[in-house]
C-alpha cells in the first residue's frame, strides 16, 4: 500500500480540522488509479461537536461511514457539491471515502450523465446494489488502514467498468484545467481539442457533472483559497489576474459567495492563533 498523502486544497481551515481529526489519503490499487484519485480515510473522537466545511473539487465521492451515535455502519454517494460543502462531526466516527477523478465516474455508473448526480447526496447502494449489505461494515471495520483499503480495493474491483475513451477525454481535459494556469477560457480548450464550445460543454455535463468553466474558476478559487492560509501580504490584485478573474472584485465575490467571507478576512483569521 503506498504511504499516506496530504493535501489539503478545498479545505476550509485545514488546520483546524486536522487539530480535530485523523485524516489521510492512499492510493487505490494499480488497476483503479485511471478512474479513482484517492482514498481519503477519517477518524474522530470529538468532546464536542466540529463543523468541518470544504469547498469541493469537481468530483464523486463514494463513502462509508460510521459514526457512534448513529447506528451501523452506511453508505453515501456524492455528487459533485456546487457549493461550500458542511458536515458536522459528533462523538466517536469514521469515514473511508473514495474520490473519483473528475470525469472518471461514468463509467462505473454509465446509465447516467453525472450531472444527474451533481449537488445530491444519496444512499450508495441506489447506485450500486453490492454497496449495501455488510459492504459498509466490512470497509469501516478494520482498525488499520490496510484493512480498510484492501477492502475498498476488493469493492472497487468487482464492479468492473468497461472502458470509455470518451471519459477518458473527459479526465485529461479536467487534469489540464486544473495543472495549466493558462487554461483561462472556454473556447480556448475547446478549440484545442478540436471541439465546439457547445460539445465541449455535453462532454463535462456527461461525464464531469458540471461545466468546463465552472471547473476552470473552482481550480482556481482553490488556488486562492490556500494561498490565502498561507500567505502574507499577499497581492489580491495581482493573484486575480494571474488566476485569470477580470479584476479583484470578480476573484472576493466569486470567493465570498463560495467560502462565505471576503479573502481578507479569510486570510486574517487564518493567521490568527
Amino acid at each position: 500500500m503506498a504511504a499516506s498523502r496530504r493535501d489539503t486544497r478545498g479545505i476550509v481551515d485545514p488546520a483546524g480540522l486536522l487539530a480535530r481529526v485523523r485524516f489521510r489519503r492512499h492510493r487505490p490499487a494499480e488497476p483503479l488509479r485511471r478512474h479513482v484519485e484517492t482514498y481519503w480515510l477519517i477518524d474522530w473522537d470529538l468532546p464536542e461537536p466540529y463543523a468541518s466545511h470544504i469547498v469541493p473539487h469537481p468530483s464523486v465521492n463514494l463513502s462509508f461511514q460510521w459514526e457512534e451515535a448513529d447506528g451501523p455502519p452506511y453508505g453515501e454517494l456524492t455528487g459533485v457539491a456546487r457549493g461550500l460543502y458542511t458536515r458536522k462531526l459528533t462523538g466517536r466516527g469514521r469515514v473511508c471515502g473514495v474520490k473519483f477523478r473528475p470525469g472518471g465516474f461514468r463509467p462505473y455508473a454509465p446509465a447516467e450523465p453525472v450531472a444527474h448526480w451533481t449537488g445530491h447526496v444519496l444512499p450508495a447502494r441506489d447506485v450500486f446494489p453490492r454497496a449495501g449489505g455488510d459492504t459498509p461494515r466490512t470497509v469501516t471495520g478494520p482498525a488499520d488502514d490496510l484493512g480498510r483499503v484492501a477492502a475498498l480495493d476488493a469493492f472497487l474491483l468487482s464492479l468492473d467498468p468497461e472502458p470509455d475513451p470518451r471519459a477518458d477525454q473527459a479526465m485529461d481535459l479536467v487534469e489540464q484545467i486544473r495543472a495549466d494556469r493558462t487554461v483561462r477560457r472556454v473556447a480556448d480548450l475547446a478549440r484545442a481539442e478540436g471541439l465546439s464550445v457547445r460539445a465541449l460543454q455535453r462532454l463535462f455535463a456527461a461525464y464531469v457533472g458540471v461545466s468546463p468553466k465552472w471547473a476552470i474558476l473552482r481550480y482556481r478559487l482553490h488556488e486562492a483559497l490556500e494561498l490565502a492560509g498561507t500567505r502574507q501580504d499577499l497581492d489580491w490584485a495581482g493573484l486575480a489576474a494571474d488566476l485569470g478573474y477580470a479584476d479583484q472584485a470578480h476573484l472576493a465575490r466569486d470567493f465570498t459567495s463560495t467560502v462565505g467571507i471576503p479573502p481578507a478576512a479569510y486570510a486574517h483569521a487564518a493567521r490568527t492563533p
